[in-house]
């Protein structure tokens, strides 16, 4: 009887195991009934296209295009003609087995890409044949197709995720599409969407015969959202063609908004060179290309001394400190004395006398370095001087990042006395020292949207909005995100400087700039310009600089402008700020004479003097 009890609870028992386990493998689809379930379906990731791009005005800028990778799951290959699929795709056998092992390697269950960006014509013979391939699969995704060819800087680039970032991006899969610079990288969440699943039922000979069950357990894929820039295309795409054969940045900014208008750097290249299968390859020679340094971005990386245009920021913190006023008079005579043997050049003659605004239009580079002199004077040490100026200068938003949104920049540099006390260790440094920094050279750093930036500050008359590439998704506007920053200068002395200005347009340095019938305000600059050649300090070329704004009373576009081995101010970079200046508010340009003379002047020839291995003039 014992032994009855015991058999039959011994069999009760196993009974419930074999129930138990069937229980598990019905309801919570283990890796035995999944197996089955993959042999009767397929999962297929869908893919939303990526958001659309327009410009300000609702310009479609950037759009998308179909392409397919070639896939496989490496446990569910079997036999299959080789030399059928490889000639089919155009490659060889052996690469084909290279990229099925390396498939293997790093997951026998996960797809993996064999072949990539395929358009519809290159897959349409394989795709009637897929059923004698087991294991592989066309997925379809999007790229994208650059509309208007411009802006490569400012949009970045897309192209696919490698094995190593799955592991810091779980939510991607292999070969996933994602941005890699510029707006495509900064607003990669919401430009992506969210992908869906896509479950199909096969065949005994792996085809798909339709969706399985009815579609009832897919998940459709979220829309990407629409991203609507700041940018005026075509003030881009002038700016640009302006900028052939040239070195340097053009940035524009509305000043009441902060949004950036235009934002060129040169050289810049076509962004449709980075789609497509030749996408490496491309990549590749911009890369190698080390002189031009196309994929270099100097509108936001390059950081140059801003020479002249830099003081205007002096002169606003003599008059916020009352150190000068606007009636004050400096002499010049050809220059400053500011150290025993020591002379600061300048161009203006012997006994020229002038109070703020003619030494604005005039340049003058003693009635600056006077002003500075007596800024960094005014407090007990050079220290707390030198401190008192910075202060006022990172008001502006210079020596740091700007918070623009876009993922490169410098900071540009503004010294302050921990600076100096490290150069000058007995700390024996004064005004005179560091006088450079009266006009705009000596270790003052500043980066071209830095420059523009800090025009829009003066063109508002003591404010500005970070700025930004970003106006609205899918039309709605967070004007939240930008809040106004007051500099620490008063509006009110933003006047004299602006009437400055606009004397420099009207009468002074930059008379080329004036345009009939509009009220320009500017400042020309020339930076000197140094490099390392033979581990020797060699001099080049000027720079060219000039900022700008428009309308003189509720101004509509800020500006700055700098062409590397540009000569003089005027030569270049105030034409090329006036042109443009005239091509956003006016929409035409009627001075067809100057704009052929930028557009189709060249400085190629002062960028290979320093290559040729030959002596060379500069500023001819």
């Amino acid at each position: 009887m014992i032994r009855k009890n015991i058999l039959f609870y011994f069999t009760l028992a196993v009974s419930a195991i074999f129930i138990c386990q069937l229980i598990v493998l019905q309801l919570f689809k283990s890796e035995y009934s999944e197996r089955s379930l993959s042999n009767a379906t397929l999962e297929r990731t869908v893919y939303p296209p990526r958001g659309l791009i327009y410009d300000r005005n609702g310009k479609l800028w950037v759009s998308n295009k179909p392409v397919y990778d070639l896939m496989v799951v490496p446990e569910n290959l079997k036999k299959f003609d080789t030399l059928e699929l490889t000639q089919n795709l155009k490659i060889s056998k052996n690469e084909l087995i290279e990229k099925i092992e390396s498939a293997e390697q790093f997951s026998k269950k996960l797809p993996s890409v064999i072949e990539r960006q395929l358009s519809l014509s290159e897959i349409s013979i394989i795709q009637e044949k897929m059923w004698k391939f087991p294991g592989f699969y066309f997925q379809k995704k999007t790229t994208r197709d650059y509309v208007l060819p411009i802006g490569g800087n400012i949009l970045g680039y897309i192209s696919e995720t490698n094995k190593r970032e799955l592991e810091m991006k779980p939510d991607y899969d292999l070969g996933e599409m994602i941005g890699r610079q510029g707006i495509e990288k900064t607003y990669e969440k919401i430009l992506r969407g969210k992908k869906g699943i896509k479950i199909f039922q096969k065949d005994r000979f792996n085809r798909i015969i339709g969706p399985y069950e009815d579609g009832n357990y897919d998940k459709a894929p979220e829309a990407a959202e629409n991203l609507t820039l700041t940018l005026d295309s075509d003030l881009q795409n002038y700016g640009e063609s302006l900028m052939q054969n040239k070195r340097g940045g053009i940035v524009a900014i509305e000043p009441k908004s902060g949004e950036v208008l235009a934002l060129v750097t040169a050289p810049n290249y076509n962004p449709n060179i980075l789609i497509g299968r030749d996408r490496s390859k491309f990549f590749n020679k911009l890369v190698a290309d080390t002189i031009s340094k196309p994929l270099f971005d100097r509108s936001l990386q390059a950081e140059y001394s801003p020479g002249s245009p830099f003081k205007l920021l002096n002169a606003l913190i003599g008059l916020q400190e009352n150190i000068i006023t606007p009636e004050t008079i400096f002499s010049c005579n050809e220059g400053h004395y500011y150290a025993k043997g020591a002379f600061m050049k300048c161009h203006n003659g012997i006994g020229t006398k002038s109070n703020l605004i003619k030494g604005i239009y005039k340049s003058c580079n003693s009635y600056f370095a006077k002003t500075f002199v007596r800024i960094i004077e005014s407090e007990s040490s050079p220290e707390k001087g030198i401190d008192l100026w910075k202060n006022y200068l990172t008001s502006f938003g210079l020596g740091n990042y700007l918070g623009y949104d876009l993922p490169i920049g410098k900071p540009g540099f503004i010294p302050g006395s921990d600076y100096y006390n490290d150069w000058y260790p007995e700390k024996n440094w004064s005004s005179t020292t560091v006088i450079s920094n009266a006009i705009g050279q000596g270790e003052i750093l500043t980066t071209p949207i830095q420059m523009a930036n800090f025009t829009a500050a003066i063109a508002n008359r003591g404010f500005y909005i970070k700025p930004h590439f970003k106006k609205s998704f899918d039309n709605i506007i967070n004007d939240s995100l930008y809040p106004a920053k007051r500099t620490l200068i008063d509006s009110k002395h933003f006047e004299t400087v602006i009437e400055g200005m606009h004397q420099v347009v009207e009468k002074g340095t930059a008379r080329i700039a004036k345009i009939n019938g509009l009220e320009i305000c500017g400042k020309t600059g020339t930076v000197e310009n140094f490099i390392r050649l033979n581990n020797e300090k060699t001099q080049l070329t000027d720079h060219s600089i000039f900022i700008a704004f428009a309308h003189k009373e509720n101004p509509k576009i800020a500006l700055a402008v700098f062409i590397e081995n540009g000569y003089w101010g005027a030569r270049w970079a105030a034409p090329i700020a006036s042109l443009m200046i005239e091509k956003y508010l006016r929409k035409e340009v009627k001075r067809k004479w100057l704009e052929k003379r930028m557009t189709e002047g060249s400085l190629i020839a002062e960028y290979e003097k320093p290559l040729l291995g030959k002596p060379f003039n500069i500023n001819e």
